[in-house]
């Protein structure tokens, strides 16, 4: 069976549609306690508050089942949660079958729907591969999916999520009710997979969840959060009330992108933070409320970007998308080039990124999160405020200060955040130090001039990004006292390696480590459960333990965290070399932490001086110490403090407390607070239940279909992915509850099928002995049949696959016969009753007919019997008939043309009648026939009337003649002589033909042309023309009666006409017709009888004689007359 590309390989089976009564479910099932729904059997189980309620549909008569309730009526011959097959490439919305059975609590369910198209496109769980260990294993199937658009695969319930960089149709609102309350596994891998169970489960159980979902930069994090958020949004039950919530929800996500997101080299829309979120549900499972936690701004951005990245997207969205007047009132104008902390990446348009669009998007969130206009001000105030800071440029006077001489940008801040001008330029300047009791202000050089504008320009905008999330906590909030349960969403930085790293990969890559070590943990602790719960020997998993390197960054006094805060406490100079020293010192026997000065000669030449390199879990990684006191102190200096802590901008006043001055202590570090909220978000993360999704960047270039295996290995070791892998198969790669198990492949011993009656544990261990399975491929425990190698499940599943087509086959024949034997009996039955209604209504229509037959008869003959009365009712419908059969039969015989006279004898009663449709059809026979004349026909019927009336009785030959038509002429111009046509030059020539002229002296023939012109006739020889007759001096034209073809034209006495014009031509009526036509004189033809005169010189005449002989000739008679012989006409 041919597959298409891109599609998971299947059997015939799954082509198959055909419709099932329920009498042959109850037969080849013998199970009425199953009730049947739409597209799915349903277990009795609880159902989850999202599904109660949903209508369910019970089967009667003849349904419509898809493949696998065509598997479930095999006597349970599959599982209930038949495999479900992965959507083929690019029809993600399409190609998915699935049952929606319940599954094992603890997630373990089928994964067989993977399994038939293994070789083609992987398995869909990573547990399930032969090469556990192998990491070219690991690769080749995520590159299998990769390549055919399936962007997901389980480590277990841990989901592994590769960027497409492109749009698949997975997303959609049906994508989202097909997973909406499907347990786990038993559809194909998917983020609605995830959000689903995590839900379901805490319906059920009433408990709190949290997703966590890490990954680096550009590997589509903040995606997938969104997406989820997407998914709740949709499926979870609503009210009109709780839909502000819900938008709120939603909506806060464009903001924080915008404050918290930039372009970096790796992504255009990396997020600078790292973010929880807790979405809050009430007891029915509807949002009511969130909240979310920020980590780690990165602040250093808004001062420093490295080339070919940008700032954080508030600042070009203003610049972008605000509106004239708002840029005018923040002193800004729209080119980005203006602003030094802008221009640094050198990349202020980016293509990807619409800039203006995502403007419209956040003053749309601002209103619907409950933003007023005035915080709204103040927030924009303090953005713009950041660009007119980095624009201040220091400049050093005569004693070495700093001074600012353009004044400007001071005066735009001033009036931005509400503080007063001289105060504020004072700040910038000078230091405030307090020696003993007293205070006093320092001046500062311009090189901490410029530490001081850049601390102010990050304190702000930290503060304020920090002071937003809580605003948006504030409108998230629920006021509602009542117990919530909560879903976290953690979209947290992933391992960060650069090619230089810094204060914040250490950060980041101690985050990492801490969320490793909880991920190991807890899968551990599942595992160790299920193993206790199930009565099978707990076996310890040998695994990397990370604690010891989360010990060497966090532990007190000892560990590196310590010794950089104590180095940027103590008194005197320190400097990131003394740090460098003092770790050294501290930790530098630490089996995972090294330096130049403590490394054997081979590793040293890849560690500078600066630089100190810690083995974390995921592999080596060297950080560069320059810059770690500074951006671990974090410090601003008190007199700019106090300048923010009296702004008149209500934001400022929230973000910089007046308390903050009355406290002598010094604040805790950077890393000291990130350690703390990430202590936090660990005790918040131990007390739920965990749900993970891996994210992958397959390519630096953002190309679809682009698989790069150096940059995903990297990835891989860098995610655990391989370790987490290692934990989970380390037992047993495959558990599933005895009754599932039986279900499915009972059909593979004879014991078992079609039916076992006994506990399912004994028919499980009747089944895998005659499979033959060996002793240390399985363990049985007490609920559940654990299989250790994937190997033995895809034997026990290929054979599984042979056997159910046989079955099908037997299903099919059985159910065909059933069908048939169905058909014929209903067939027979409805024939039966179809036949005696039929009898009875053709005995009824006879009868009717029969008497409608009698009364129509009667009638006719009635009014035959009075057909010559006047009309009447006794004669009426018979003489309508004798009318109707009339017109009908005259219908038929018509005349065809104008000349048929002939028309159909009417009853007397129709006499006027068809006279009146005698004339119309005549009338309309002549015009059909003037109206079919052509221009060209129309002439030569004129000219025939002219014919008729001029010989029409009178020559012999006329009748003959009315059924040839006449020529426009005999010879074309082109005929004709040129000498001749230029004698003629200007008279438009009519008619050209041959003739023969018969001279006046002796009468001898002679061979001739007839020109006829608009004005004249011509006699012409060869080139001559040998004489002219104009129309206007013609006296008559002149023929006989008889046969020949002899014209004789009169022409006056006059010197230019030397007598008349003697010619016979073939054409005769055509030719005098067009010669009394052109000269307008018909009235001056005459056709003699005997003989005639003509004139044959100057006052001398001839006479000429014609005759009637058995063969035509002209001559001169002995008496000089022209004698003309013609043939009788034959009768």
């Amino acid at each position: 069976m041919k597959l298409r590309k891109g599609a998971e390989p299947d059997v015939a089976l799954h082509k198959l549609r055909i419709a099932v009564p329920l009498v042959l479910v109850e037969n080849l099932t013998h199970n009425h306690n199953v009730p049947l729904s739409s597209g799915a059997a349903k277990w009795d189980k609880p159902m989850s508050p999202r599904a109660a309620g949903e209508q369910q549909r019970c089967w009667a008569g003849d349904h419509s089942l898809e493949p696998p309730e065509l598997l479930w009526l095999l006597g349970h011959v599959c599982s209930p949660n038949y495999p479900s097959l992965e959507p083929s490439k690019g029809a993600h919305s399409k190609g998915i079958y699935s049952k929606k059975e319940d599954v094992d609590e603890n997630g373990d369910a089928n994964m067989e729907g993977a399994l038939i198209a293994r070789d083609k496109v992987g398995v869909q769980d990573f547990v399930l591969l032969d090469s556990h260990t192998s990491e070219a294993a690991f690769l080749n199937n995520l590159r299998k999916r990769y390549q055919e658009n399936l962007i997901y695969t389980y480590i277990g319930s841990l989901l592994v999520s590769v960027n497409p960089y492109q749009e698949l149709d997975i997303y959609t609102v049906t994508q989202m009710q097909l997973y909406r309350g499907v347990n786990f596994f038993e559809l194909p891998p998917h983020l609605y997979a995830i959000a689903d169970n995590a839900y379901r489960v805490m319906c059920n159980e009433y408990n709190n969840h949290f997703i966590l979902i890490s990954g680096e930069s550009g590997a589509g994090k903040t995606e997938a959060s969104k997406k989820i958020l997407q998914y709740y949004a949709v499926t979870c039950p609503t009210t009109e009330q709780l839909q502000t919530v819900r938008d709120r929800l939603l909506l806060s996500n464009p903001v924080l992108e915008a404050f918290g997101n930039a372009k970096t080299l790796r992504n255009d829309n990396s997020s600078r933070f790292g973010k929880y979120m807790d979405i809050q549900f009430d007891f029915k499972g509807a949002p009511v409320g969130g909240h979310i936690l920020s980590y780690l701004i990165e602040k250093s951005r808004v001062v420093h970007q490295n080339h070919g990245e940008r700032n954080f997207h508030i600042f070009y969205q203003l610049l972008e998308g605000g509106d004239k007047d708002l840029l005018c009132w923040l002193g800004l104008e729209r080119n980005p080039q203006k602003y030094t902390y802008l221009i640094q990446g050198r990349c202020a348009k980016v293509f990807s990124i619409n800039d203006k669009n995502d403007w419209k998007i956040v003053r749309k969130a601002f209103s619907i999160i409950d933003f007023t206009e005035k915080d709204i001000e103040h927030l924009f105030g303090i953005v713009a405020s950041v660009l007119h800071l980095g624009n201040i440029q220091f400049e050093e006077d005569s004693n070495g200060h700093a001074i600012i001489r353009d004044g400007t940008q001071i005066k735009w801040i001033s009036k931005l955040l509400g503080a007063h001008l001289s105060i504020l330029q004072e700040a910038l300047t000078h230091r405030k130090i307090e020696a003993r009791s007293e205070e006093v202000l320092s001046p500062l050089n311009v090189d901490l001039a410029f530490y001081a504008r850049d601390a102010v320009a990050k304190a702000i905008y930290g503060r304020t990004f920090t002071w937003l999330v809580n605003k948006i906590n504030g409108s998230l909030a629920n006021k509602d006292s009542t117990q919530k349960t909560v879903i976290g969403l953690l979209d947290i930085y992933g391992f960060e390696v650069l090619d230089t790293n810094s204060f914040e990969q250490f950060c980041i890559n101690y985050c990492n480590e801490k969320l490793q070590q909880l991920l190991i943990e807890m899968t551990l602790k599942a595992e160790q459960e299920e193993y206790e719960l199930e009565g099978i020997e707990w076996e310890p998993i040998p695994y990397f333990n990370n604690k010891i390197i989360c010990d060497l960054v966090e532990q007190k006094h000892k560990g590196i965290i310590s010794i950089l805060d104590e180095e940027c406490l103590r008194p005197g100079e320190a400097t990131d070399l003394s740090f460098l020293e003092k770790l050294e010192e501290k930790v530098g026997d630490h089996a995972h932490f090294v330096t130049r000065k403590l490394a054997d000669q081979k590793t040293r030449k890849s560690i500078d001086w600066v630089d100190f390199r810690l083995l974390h879990y995921a592999g080596e990684v060297t950080y560069c110490a320059v810059g770690f006191l500074e951006k671990n102190n974090d410090l601003l200096y008190r007199n700019l403090k106090e300048v923010l802590c009296n702004s008149k901008n209500s934001i400022m006043r929230d973000c910089f407390l007046l308390s903050e001055l009355d406290n002598r202590r010094r604040p805790e570090t950077v890393a000291t607070q990130f350690k703390n909220s990430l202590t936090s978000l660990i005790e918040i993360l131990m007390s739920k239940e965990p749900s993970y999704i891996r994210c992958i960047k397959p390519n630096e270039n953002k190309e679809p279909g682009k698989f790069d295996d150096f940059l995903i290995r990297h990835q891989v070791k860098y995610l655990g992915l391989m370790e987490h892998l290692r934990v989970r198969r380390a037992g047993f790669a495959y558990r599933r509850k005895y009754e599932l198990f039986l279900q499915r492949y009972k059909s593979l011993c004879p014991a078992t099928w079609p039916h076992w009656h006994g506990p399912a544990a004994e028919g499980v261990e009747r089944l895998i002995k005659h499979i033959g399975y060996k002793p240390e491929e399985y363990k049985l425990g007490r609920t559940k049949i654990f299989i250790r190698f994937p190997k033995t499940l895809f034997a026990t599943e290929d054979a599984f696959e042979y056997r159910k087509h046989l079955l099908i086959s037997r299903l099919q024949a059985k159910y065909k016969g059933f069908l048939g034997k169905r058909a014929y009996q209903k067939k027979r039955k409805a024939a039966i009753k179809l036949e005696a209604f039929w009898r009875g209504a053709l005995a009824r229509r006879a009868a009717k007919k029969r008497t409608w037959a009698v009364q129509t008869i009667r009638k006719f003959i009635n009014g035959f019997i009075n057909r010559k009365k006047p009309l009447c009712p006794e004669n009426r419908d018979f003489v309508r008939l004798s009318q109707y059969y009339y017109l009908m039969k005259l219908r038929d015989h018509l005349p065809k043309n104008v000349l048929d006279e002939s028309w159909l004898q009417p009853p007397s009663i129709l006499e006027e009648t068809s006279e009146m449709l005698r004339k119309i059809c005549r009338r309309n026979l002549v015009r059909k026939y003037c109206r079919g004349l052509t221009a060209e026909r129309k002439v030569q019927l004129q000219q025939k009337v002219v014919t008729s009336a001029v010989f029409s009785g009178k020559k012999e030959g006329y009748l003959e003649s009315l059924g040839q038509p006449f020529l426009e002429t005999r010879l074309k111009e082109n005929d004709l002589n040129p000498k001749v046509l230029q004698l003629i030059r200007g008279e438009n020539i009519k008619y050209v033909t041959p003739v023969i002229k018969y001279d006046r002296n002796g009468f001898k023939a002679r061979e001739r042309l007839l020109v006829l012109t608009e004005s004249s006739a011509y006699v012409v020889e060869m080139a001559k023309i040998k004489q002219k007759i104009e129309y206007s001096t013609l006296k008559g034209i002149s023929t006989s009666n008889l046969s020949d073809g002899i014209v004789v034209i009169h022409v006056p006495e006059d010197n230019k006409q030397k007598g008349d014009v003697i010619l016979q031509c073939e054409h005769i009526f055509e030719t005098v017709t067009k010669l009394c036509i052109l000269a307008n004189k018909q009235s001056v033809v005459k056709v003699v009888k005997g003989s005639l005169r003509f004139r044959v010189g100057s006052g001398k005449e001839a006479t000429m004689v014609f005759t009637v002989g058995p063969e035509p000739q002209v001559f001169k008679d002995k008496t000089g007359q022209l004698t003309v012989v013609s043939t009788p006409r034959k009768s």
